[in-house]
């Protein structure tokens, strides 16, 4: 049974429930946001919930060929902190789903990623416009249609963000991922039978992300 049913899923058949919730989502920052503007009680916390695309890296196969991983999109919201004028505490969470062509049967696998990271995050401030270099540490929970289990992880990325206003910001990023795996354990194997193994000690996922950050 897979641990991530109540995540959103990419099918075609789960487009509507994905979208009812992103728009919930987006409402109630908007709302949450435009209050505080209202106020006058602005104090540089940030709700920004992510999109985007991310692309996995291979695995192995038993012989010791490559498995593809897919390239697939993805979901995530951060919260963060102005904890200087050009610095910010940040808990970024997100979530994807690959799939690979398994060794056993010719079947479709999948691999479900969920990313809890802390991080800081340096702002390099022109006007309105804002280049951003962060670096985080935390954890990766990885479930296959075999096993689970929480791997540590780190994150880099390089950003840009756009202030329409004091409240609301347009967030352009590059991300990567590096979870610490063991190449020889049996993550995706049943008894003596795998269907693939990691490379290496490090699984690398890619992310190009878009996001709308909301100032409170």
């Amino acid at each position: 049974m897979n641990s991530f049913s109540w995540l959103p899923r990419w099918q075609q058949n789960d487009k509507t429930s994905f979208t009812a919730r992103l728009m919930c989502l987006l409402l109630a920052c908007f709302s949450l946001s435009a209050n505080a503007q209202r106020a006058g009680d602005v104090n540089g916390n940030e709700i920004t919930p992510y999109v985007g695309y991310m692309f996995g890296s291979d695995i192995g196969a038993a012989d010791g060929s490559d498995i593809a991983m897919s390239d697939d999109a993805h979901l995530g919201i951060a919260f963060s902190w102005q904890d200087s004028p050009n610095g910010q505490g940040q808990v970024l969470i997100n979530y994807v789903k690959h799939d690979f062509d398994s060794q056993i049967g010719g079947t479709t696998e999948d691999l479900t990623l969920l990313y809890a990271h802390f991080s800081g995050v340096a702002q390099f401030r022109q006007q309105n416009y804002v280049t951003t270099f962060s670096l985080g540490l935390g954890g990766t929970f990885m479930d296959s249609d075999y096993e689970s289990g929480l791997y540590p992880s780190a994150t880099i990325a390089i950003g840009t963000r756009y202030e329409f206003s004091p409240t609301l910001a347009f967030v352009t990023e590059l991300r990567t991922y590096a979870t610490l795996t063991d190449d020889d354990d049996d993550f995706f194997c049943e008894q003596s039978i795998c269907a693939a193994e990691f490379d290496d000690t490090l699984y690398i996922d890619t992310s190009i992300s878009v996001g709308l950050a909301f100032v409170f």
